[in-house]
């Protein structure tokens, strides 16, 4: 039998990247299935050893926009040539078969930043020649008749696409994100206590973790305004190049001896270990791996309305939710987490709701949507 021939596009893989990281685990999966599985890419950095083949997609750019444009065209150009049975983009490029809206909808992003952001920064947005260009791209992809399938990665994106574009609800489907649930798992005494010793943390404390780079859309500034009035901890795993400003605000607040900036781990399931909840008010997040591993961890969760992996949490069972901005309401959330070893019944809420979501699933559901678009070609 014929393999389907599938392409996969996404501009770069980075370690810490969770969209990147959702397509590795995607292919994982689709591995098993009998698809010759491609990938399009500008830069592809994964040491992971699979049976499916990199196509190198890198002209010379100028700048960020010239970069978006550049690729879009090079790998538009590369797929029609190679003829592919299926193209799916994780990018917004027109001409796909199935986008995959990981990043959400950046309409939506800028509305959230605005929030946050000064009139000269909002006045900067409005001006910018890189946001005109993705919002148009995202337009033209979506009003494409190409276009059979998209696949969001939460109901919350479903709305977001809804609002903002003319496209039809039955092209839509809600495909979530998968956890090895053999892989994430609750700490032992020892692994806790382990960590908590090499982080320098009080074994009677209770910690909170927050996972993410780019500090500023993942709510770590509400975080720490949040906890600073309390007596809890935080363990900071990411990145961001403005971290100075963050480590001297938690110093202004007097809890930067409670807090510990860890940097990029590609291994954070020690850090889980060493908490007692995730504390995540993301400004806009269409569904954050942090929040399926913190779960399987058996940690709960406290997390925005604008996090689309807020829809595995009711509140007061398995976390808390609510607005990323609503400092107060985060203090008193963050002042209901137990710690585990006084209380777990959250935490054991937690990884119960998600241990269905394993890579199988995801593997089922996407060859589902392929022979459909294939079926219907």
């Amino acid at each position: 039998m014929t393999k389907l021939r599938v392409a996969i596009i996404r501009q770069k893989y980075r370690s810490d990247g969770g969209a990147e990281r959702f397509i590795e685990h995607m292919l994982k999966a689709l591995s098993t299935a009998q698809l010759d599985l491609n990938i399009i890419t500008r830069s592809w950095q994964s040491t992971a050893d699979y049976n499916w083949h990199v196509h190198i997609c890198n002209p010379p750019n100028l700048g960020r926009l010239s970069r978006e444009r550049g690729f879009a065209r090079a790998a538009r150009d590369y797929w029609k040539k190679e003829r592919f049975d299926i193209v799916q983009s994780h990018e917004r490029i027109m001409g796909c078969d199935i986008f995959r809206a990981g990043d959400g909808v950046h309409y939506v992003w800028l509305e959230q930043r605005a929030r946050i952001a000064s009139p000269w920064q909002r006045l900067r947005d409005t001006l910018s020649p890189y946001h005109h260009y993705i919002l148009q791209a995202e337009k033209e992809m979506f009003n494409d008749s190409s276009l059979r399938a998209v696949i969001c990665n939460s109901e919350m994106v479903k709305r977001d696409i809804l609002r903002c574009f003319s496209l039809s609800a039955g092209k839509i489907h809600v495909i979530y994100n998968t956890i090895d649930t053999q892989l994430f798992r609750p700490a032992s005494d020892a692994n806790r206590y382990a960590m908590r010793q090499r982080l320098q943390l009080p074994d009677s404390a209770t910690v909170l973790i927050y996972v993410g780079s780019g500090f500023k859309r993942k709510g770590l500034q509400a975080a720490i305004q949040a906890l600073a009035p309390s007596n809890r901890y935080l363990i900071i795993v990411g990145q961001d190049k403005k971290v100075a400003y963050y480590q001297q605000l938690a110093n202004q607040l007097n809890c930067l001896n409670r807090l510990r900036f860890v940097g990029v781990h590609q291994d954070v399931q020690p850090f889980y270990h060493a908490a007692d909840a995730l504390l995540l008010p993301t400004l806009y997040d269409p569904f954050p791996n942090a929040v399926l591993e913190a779960m399987a961890c058996g940690l709960p969760v406290i997390t925005s309305t604008g996090c689309g992996g807020a829809e595995f949490i009711t509140d007061g069972q398995e976390g808390f939710i609510c607005d990323a901005l609503d400092i107060n309401t985060l203090n008193h959330a963050i002042m209901a987490i137990p710690a585990l070893s006084a209380n777990s019944s959250l935490g054991k809420a937690a990884r119960c709701k998600i241990e269905t979501y394993v890579p199988q699933r995801l593997a089922q559901s996407l060859t589902s949507l392929y022979q459909e678009i294939i079926l219907h070609r």
